[in-house]
């Protein structure tokens, strides 16, 4: 459960990360990779307010020049939209595979149309056993 939400504010110090965290006066501490930020913030607002370190929420905010700032959330927006863009993709992908199989295409055709070998569309839409044995049957009558 969480008892505590703070905000770290990191700043590059030398080869560091100088820690910060406003919301608790006196506390400050360090890390050598951003990453780390989160726990030794955590640690140290936990010794201050005697807290169990995982009942604390940390978020990180890294000090940098508004020009990084600016790259840093543009790559992460355009990094999700891909990620949406991804899953929408694949939920078409699907229907068409579906569609062309139900229409009696072969998944090697269905493949070459959608651009994706025959063992991704197989896992894309898995055929039923009673599906392939009758394919079988069909395609060799």
């Amino acid at each position: 459960m969480i008892a505590l939400k703070v905000t770290a504010k990191a700043f590059r110090s030398g080869s560091w990360w100088a820690i910060e965290v406003p919301e608790v006066a006196g506390v400050f501490s360090q890390a050598k990779r951003l990453d780390q930020v989160a726990g030794m913030a955590a640690d140290a607002v936990a010794v201050m307010k005697g807290l169990d370190p995982k009942s604390i929420e940390v978020t990180v905010i890294p000090d940098l020049p508004q020009a990084q700032a600016d790259v840093v959330e543009a790559s992460r927006q355009m990094a999700k939209q891909a990620e949406e863009s991804r899953f929408e993709a694949l939920l078409l992908s699907r229907r068409a595979i579906k569609e062309l199989k139900a229409s009696g295409l072969t998944v090697r055709d269905i493949g070459f149309m959608l651009g994706l070998s025959p063992q991704r569309i197989s896992q894309l839409v898995p055929e039923g056993s009673k599906q392939r044995h009758s394919t079988r049957i069909n395609a060799a009558g």
